[in-house]
């Protein structure tokens, strides 16, 4: 089939969620600095991030088959404090030991550009049971967080410490397919239509 959209993310979550909803795409690769701003709220960095990478991706493909271009940016939140992706194994440890018997926000923003730029702010709440040091270490084991924000996956084996979770599941996997859907559907593409 033909691709629909540009996706400016290497993240195959991502692309699994667009085909998910019969979206098919063409990955542009883009690289840019995803540095916090001093006092910027996560909210904002997050929608800010989505925007420059939808920037970026856009930018990339020079435009050759003229298409929208989605970006997108998820950041888990604790207390104002955005956990990024562990640097190592003691990294992602110290974030289960936060995350633990806690509840935590996931923010993803969502950007598409077309005629215009539009973006969309998912925000879903996260509650984690106790996690017991040795299962934070047998998961970091797994492999499966060392590049999820947070040091978690909630599509995988991570699952297994949420005990609630309130908002979007996809969202905290990296696209909230509501508020994607709003984005596309505004540009002229009904995701239903494509399956």
């Amino acid at each position: 089939m033909q691709p629909l959209i540009y996706l400016a993310s290497h993240s195959p979550r991502r692309r699994e969620l667009l085909l998910q909803i019969g979206v098919h795409h063409t990955v542009v690769g883009i690289t840019i600095d995803e540095t916090p701003l001093p006092g910027e709220a996560p909210s904002e960095y997050v929608i800010r991030m989505a925007l420059e990478k939808a920037r970026a991706g856009r930018q990339a493909t020079n435009q050759k088959t003229p298409m929208p271009v989605l970006g997108a940016d998820t950041a888990v939140v604790v207390n104002r404090r955005i956990l990024g992706k562990p640097r190592d194994r003691d990294d992602a440890i110290a974030m289960l030991e936060l995350l633990s018997d806690t509840t935590h926000k996931v923010l993803t923003g969502v950007a598409l550009i077309d005629q215009r730029e539009e973006t969309r702010l998912s925000v879903s709440k996260v509650s984690f049971r106790p996690i017991q040091p040795q299962e934070a270490a047998a998961y970091w084991d797994s492999n499966e967080p060392a590049d999820k924000a947070g040091g978690y996956a909630i599509q995988g084996m991570g699952a297994l410490f949420i005990s609630r979770l309130e908002g979007s599941f996809s969202g905290v996997m990296g696209l909230p397919l509501f508020e994607t859907g709003e984005l596309l559907q505004r540009a002229g593409i009904t995701p239903l239509d494509y399956q």
